[in-house]
């Protein structure tokens, strides 16, 4: 599949007269300027979410969250994975691979952790990543509205796994 849109690719760039090496050289040339400019707002939220999990913050967070989440159909296996993914996908990953080690892939937790990792996004890192690299200053509406529809996907989760 790679091999055909790579030919199309040199296909239609022969067509337009594009030299295809400049263009290609150029595009490099731009994905690296801007790995330069993001790489800032990269290491800013990779420390904070260090200094949180190794603050001992997050676990005194899962305690006080856990009737809040055995009524929303949410076991408490899945805690972790429902504060650490909206910040970093690399630990909620690491998280996932611990839930699933506990309490099994088949069991109702590690579904519904499986669930809430491929349903969900890095909201404050997306958002700190390509809104800095924009330049954007005000937010508006993306953030709050980008962890809504994480929750509520995490409780559809917790719903349909009862």
């Amino acid at each position: 599949m790679i091999l055909w849109v790579l030919a199309f690719a040199v296909a239609a760039g022969y067509i337009c007269k594009v030299n295809i090496y400049e263009a290609f050289a150029s595009g490099a040339k731009e994905g690296l300027e801007t790995a330069v400019h993001i790489l800032p707002y990269l290491a800013s939220m990779l420390v904070a979410i260090h200094v949180m999990r190794d603050s001992g913050f997050l676990e005194k967070l899962y305690g006080l969250m856990s009737p809040a989440m055995g009524f929303l159909g949410l076991t408490e296996g899945v805690t972790p994975l429902l504060l650490i993914r909206p910040f970093s996908g690399s630990a909620a990953l690491a998280v996932l691979s611990d839930t699933l080690a506990q309490y099994g892939a088949d069991s109702r937790t590690g579904l519904l952790a499986s669930t809430m990792m491929g349903s969900g996004e890095t909201v404050f890192y997306t958002c700190a990543l390509y809104l800095g690299a924009a330049e954007v200053r005000d937010s508006r509406y993306i953030i709050p509205v980008s962890l809504i529809a994480w929750v509520a996907g995490c409780i559809a989760a917790g719903f349909f796994f009862r």
